[in-house]
């Protein structure tokens, strides 16, 4: 079982990696200045997800291969088998980081439901 850090509450953890999506949402949507901001995201998110999960996790080093758009065999992304070879890879990646922090919601929000419960 994934091991979140003990001074935080997964709920909290949860609320900051929801609010990633959304920051990564609008980095999706803008036109101008992106690769700048998408490399700023991705050092906060990296940081964030060594902060919850620790150094050595399996979504740190998802994520980072999300980041390149290779970590297609990692996360589920059933729409790639329908996708032409030619596609878009900056969106490739856009949609791996997306599944990979939709991952790290739910084990936290699991890991929530599991403090409550007891």
């Amino acid at each position: 079982m994934t091991n979140a850090n003990a001074s935080f509450s997964p709920m909290e953890h949860s609320d900051q990696f929801r609010a990633q999506l959304e920051i990564l949402e609008k980095l999706g949507h803008a036109q101008v200045g992106v690769a700048n901001d998408l490399t700023e995201f991705d050092e906060e998110t990296e940081c964030l997800l060594r902060q919850t999960f620790g150094n050595v996790n399996e979504f740190v080093e998802t994520y980072a291969l999300a980041t390149m758009a290779e970590a297609e065999a990692l996360v589920n992304l059933p729409e790639s088998a329908q996708e032409s070879l030619s596609q878009d890879l900056p969106q490739k990646a856009l949609q791996q980081r997306r599944q990979v922090l939709h991952a790290a919601v739910a084990e936290l929000e699991h890991l929530e439901k599991g403090e409550a419960e007891a």
